[in-house]
C-alpha cells in the first residue's frame, strides 16, 4: 500500500513540475507572439508631417525630426485612416484614379482678371485758374469728350482783374511794352490762347464767365465737381480716360509665377463675348505680392479702337509658357476634383492597397494650375490611387468616424469595433440622403417662372462677387418681384405645393434681408440661406438649364457654404476680390 502511495506522489510531483515548466512557456510564447505582431503592425509617423508613414523608427525625410509611433485603432488604422462599407461607397458614387507623371502637358495656364483703364493714357482735366463753377457742360461719367470741347464756365475774380490789367496795358503798350507783355504772358499761363487775348483787346469787354476746354479726347471716368463748387487753381475737374487701349489685369497666385514670363503670349476672352479671342503679350508682372490674396498682378495691353472692351469686365486668360524646358519636365498631375482646399492647406484622400476600402487623408502641396488639373509638389507619389469623385462624402465619413478630416486637423476619439460599424452606417445614411433628392415633375410654365427667379438670384450673386452691396440690394428687389410672379396654382399636387410654399417663405425672407441693408457682411450671411433654398428649389423642380453647385469650405465661419453658378469657373460671392477663387464645383444640376 505504501508503495502505491509513493508512486502516486511521484506522478503528481511530475505533473506539477511539467505544468510549471511548459504551461507558463506557452503563455509567454503567446504573449511574445502578440507583442511581435503588434510591433510588426506598428507604423511610425512625423508629428509635423503626418503624411509620412514608415514601418520602422527613424528620421522624417522632410524635416529630419525623430519619427513617433502612429496612433492606431483596434483595426490597426492610424488617425489619418478609416474604412467605409462597400454599400456606402456605392451610394456615394466614389471614383478613384491611379496618378502618374505627365511629361507633355497639353494645357497651359488659366488666369482670371478684369479689364482696367490704361493709366498711362488717363488725364486729369484741371482748372487753370481759381473761381466758382457757373455752368457744367459735362454732367455725368461715361460721356465722350473731344480735345478743345468746352467742359465748364468758371467765374474767376482773378481773371477779371487780369483782363482789366490787359486793357490798361494795351493802351500804353507803345510807351511800356514790357508791362504789356508781362500781363499778356500772365493770361497765357492761365491757358488763354492768343486769339482769346486778341478778342478781349479788340472788344474791350471783360469776360466774367470764362470757358475751360478739354485738353484730351476720351471718356469721362470721374467727375469731381458740381455747379456752384468753388475751386482752386490746379484743382481737378474730371478724369478723362482714353479707352483706345486698355489693360487686361490678371491675378496670378505665387505658385503660378514660375510659369509666367514677360513676353509670354496670352489669349484673352471676355464673359460678354466668350467666342471672340484677343491675343497680347505679358508686358508687366507686379514686383510686389498682395499678402492678403497671395496674388501678383500680371498685365497685358490690348488695343480697343471700337470700345468693345470696357473697364470692369471679367476676363479669362490662357498662357502657353515660353519656357519649354520647364514645361516639359516630369510633373505629377491630379484632377482638381480630388483636392479639398481650406484656404490654408490642401487635402486629398488616398485609397490604400488591399481588398478592404481603407482611405487615408493626405495633405499635399499644390503647384501650378494646369487646365482642370493641379501640379503636385509634395505629399503624393506615382501610382498611388486617389479619390477623384465624391471627395466631400469621403471627408464627411472621416468626420463621422472621429478621424482627421479637411477642417479637423486633430482626430477625435478613435471609433472601433461596434462604434465603427455605427459610424459607417451613419455615413451610409448620410450618403443615401444626399443622393436621393427626388426631382418632382412640375408644369413647364412653373419651371420657366422658377428660371426667372434663378436668373435674379445669379445677379445678386454676381453683385457680391464684385463686392458691390448697392447693386446686391437692387438685384434682391428684382428677385422678390420674380418670386411674387411665380404662380403656385400651377402646382396641383399637394407634395409639390407644400414644398414650394416652404421654400418660398425662406427665399423671400433671405431676399428681403439683402434688400434692406447695404452692409455686405450681413448680405453675405443672408446669401447662405438664400443659396441653400434656391438650390433645393432647382434640385426639386428642375433648373431648366445646366447649373453648377459650388462650395467654399471657409465660408460661414469655416462651416462651408454653397452657391449656384452658370459658369464652372469659381467666383466666390462670400469673399469677393479678397479670395475670388476659393471653392470647388461640388455638383452639376441638369
Amino acid at each position: 500500500m505504501k508503495k502505491y502511495i509513493i508512486y502516486i506522489g511521484i506522478l503528481t510531483t511530475g505533473l506539477i513540475s511539467g505544468w510549471l515548466l511548459f504551461g507558463n512557456s506557452s503563455n509567454v510564447e503567446e504573449n511574445h507572439n502578440h507583442e511581435t505582431s503588434q510591433t510588426e503592425n506598428q507604423q511610425w509617423t512625423c508629428s509635423m508631417h503626418p503624411q509620412i508613414m514608415q514601418p520602422e523608427p527613424g528620421d522624417c525625410p522632410i524635416c529630419g525630426m525623430d519619427l513617433i509611433p502612429a496612433e492606431t485603432s483596434a483595426d490597426g488604422l492610424t488617425a489619418n485612416e478609416f474604412k467605409m462599407s462597400t454599400n456606402a461607397l456605392a451610394l456615394a458614387n466614389i471614383e478613384t484614379t491611379v496618378i502618374g507623371f505627365n511629361t507633355t502637358p497639353k494645357e497651359g495656364l488659366f488666369l482670371v482678371g478684369k479689364i482696367k483703364e490704361n493709366e498711362k493714357t488717363n488725364a486729369i482735366q484741371t482748372a487753370h485758374f481759381g473761381g466758382r463753377i457757373e455752368k457744367l457742360f459735362v454732367n455725368s461719367t461715361g460721356e465722350m469728350v473731344t480735345k478743345g470741347q468746352p467742359l465748364a464756365l468758371i467765374y474767376s475774380p482773378e481773371l477779371v482783374t487780369a483782363q482789366k490789367e490787359l486793357l490798361t496795358a494795351s493802351e500804353i503798350k507803345n510807351s511800356d511794352v514790357s508791362l504789356y507783355n508781362a500781363v499778356k504772358n500772365k493770361l497765357k499761363l492761365w491757358k488763354l490762347s492768343e486769339n482769346q487775348i486778341h478778342k478781349i483787346e479788340k472788344s474791350k469787354t471783360i469776360i466774367t464767365n470764362f470757358p475751360v476746354y478739354a485738353n484730351v479726347t476720351g471718356v469721362v471716368s470721374t467727375k469731381m465737381v458740381e455747379e456752384g463748387t468753388y475751386i482752386k487753381e490746379g484743382q481737378g475737374l474730371f478724369t478723362i480716360a482714353n479707352l483706345t487701349t486698355v489693360w487686361a489685369n490678371f491675378d496670378a497666385y505665387e505658385k503660378q509665377l514660375s510659369s509666367i514670363q514677360l513676353g509670354d503670349e496670352i489669349r484673352i476672352t471676355t464673359n460678354a463675348n466668350p467666342n471672340k479671342e484677343f491675343k497680347a503679350k505679358i508686358s508687366f508682372i507686379d514686383p510686389i505680392l498682395n499678402t492678403l490674396t497671395r496674388t501678383v498682378t500680371v498685365r497685358a495691353e490690348l488695343n480697343n479702337p471700337k470700345g468693345t472692351l470696357k473697364p470692369g469686365m471679367f476676363i479669362k486668360g490662357f498662357i502657353t509658357p515660353s519656357n519649354t524646358k520647364n514645361n516639359q519636365q516630369k510633373t505629377l498631375i491630379i484632377p482638381k476634383s480630388a483636392v479639398l482646399w481650406t484656404g490654408e492647406r490642401s487635402v486629398v484622400y488616398v485609397k490604400k492597397e488591399g481588398l478592404e476600402p481603407v482611405f487615408e487623408m493626405r495633405e499635399v502641396t499644390l503647384g501650378n494650375e494646369i487646365g482642370n488639373s493641379y501640379e503636385i509638389l509634395d505629399g503624393l507619389y506615382e501610382q498611388e490611387e486617389i479619390v477623384t469623385n465624391g471627395t466631400f462624402t469621403i471627408d464627411a465619413a472621416a468626420q463621422l468616424q472621429g478621424k482627421k478630416s479637411m477642417m479637423n486637423t486633430k482626430s477625435g476619439n478613435v471609433i472601433t469595433g461596434h462604434e465603427n460599424h455605427i459610424g459607417m452606417q451613419e455615413t451610409s445614411n448620410l450618403e443615401e440622403t444626399t443622393n436621393s433628392i427626388e426631382q418632382i415633375n412640375v408644369p413647364l410654365k412653373f419651371q420657366q417662372q422658377l428660371h426667372e427667379v434663378l436668373l435674379a438670384y445669379l445677379q445678386v450673386k454676381d453683385a457680391l462677387v464684385n463686392d458691390n452691396s448697392n447693386v446686391a440690394q437692387k438685384e434682391a428687389s428684382i428677385l422678390l418681384k420674380n418670386l411674387q410672379l411665380v404662380d403656385m396654382k400651377l402646382l396641383t399636387e399637394n407634395k409639390s405645393h407644400k414644398l414650394w410654399m416652404t421654400l418660398l417663405n425662406k427665399l423671400t425672407t433671405s431676399a428681403k434681408e439683402i434688400e434692406t441693408t447695404n452692409d455686405i457682411k450681413a448680405q453675405r450671411n443672408s446669401f447662405i440661406s438664400l443659396s441653400n433654398n434656391i438650390t433645393k428649389s432647382v434640385e426639386s423642380f428642375g433648373a431648366n438649364q445646366k447649373v453648377y453647385k459650388q462650395f467654399c469650405p471657409m465660408a460661414n465661419s469655416d462651416k462651408g457654404a454653397i452657391w449656384l453658378s452658370l459658369n464652372e469657373n469659381i467666383e466666390n460671392p462670400y469673399y469677393g476680390e479678397m479670395m475670388l477663387k476659393c471653392g470647388v464645383v461640388q455638383a452639376t444640376i441638369e
